[in-house]
């Protein structure tokens, strides 16, 4: 019978499915602000303008908080690969979820708690949240608050290549999170990694229930 770890503790699964929700409201009032026009608002541009701005901000708070709870619980570790043998392991897991995946065969990197993401999620949550993240919220607030952008910036206006790199780092975020949601379903079932990230706990197929009681203990 396979053994079940409980592995996401509560507060990083409340900070995930938050993070989830401001991220797609940030999507639709940004696409709406880019998108819509006079004659056919997706919403209306001063609600789209006031919304955006909010859950910017909230999510740069709750972006701050991840950086130091990453510091304080250990979370972080889990985003840094081992460098040794990298490359190798890397194209493990790049040949598992190109065909490997599809026949059946054992994950070369099972998740444990002691090591959540496989070598390909590092590279990518690290590149994501150290990354990406950082220049989508500097650039969101120099838009909120243009007095503090440059006049001149890369021979333009100051804006305008903030706003470039904003829509850019918007576009790729989304594509990530389109891929984000088809890995979730590339679990031991459909549905297992999402309920991971419902309960905290990580199952292969066929195991027990564990006692539920130990999450409040492991949170």
């Amino acid at each position: 019978m396979a053994e079940r770890s409980y592995v996401v503790p509560l507060w990083l699964r409340l900070w995930h499915w938050t993070n989830a929700l401001l991220f797609l409201t940030l999507l639709v009032t940004g696409v709406s602000l880019h998108f819509a026009t006079p004659e056919s608002p997706l919403i209306p541009f001063a609600t789209a303008r006031a919304v955006h701005n909010v859950a910017g901000i909230a999510l740069s708070i709750l972006y701050g908080a991840l950086i130091v709870a990453n510091v304080f619980s250990g979370n972080g570790r889990q985003f840094l690969p081992r460098l040794s043998g990298f490359p190798e392991r890397l194209k493990r897991q790049q040949a598992f979820y190109a065909s490997g995946i599809f026949k059946g065969d054992a994950r070369p990197f099972p998740m444990t708690p002691e090591q959540k993401f496989n070598p390909l999620q590092q590279i990518a949550y690290l590149g994501v949240v150290y990354g990406a993240m950082p220049v989508l919220i500097v650039s969101g607030f120099l838009f909120m608050f243009p007095e503090l952008a440059p006049d001149r910036l890369l021979g333009m206006g100051g804006l305008w290549p903030i706003a470039v790199l904003h829509y850019l780092i918007g576009l790729f975020l989304t594509v990530f999170l389109i891929g984000h949601v088809y890995m979730a379903t590339a679990g031991e079932t459909v549905l297992s990694e999402i309920k991971m990230m419902i309960t905290g706990w990580h199952t292969a197929q066929g195991a027990h229930e564990p006692d539920v009681s130990k999450e409040q203990s492991n949170a």
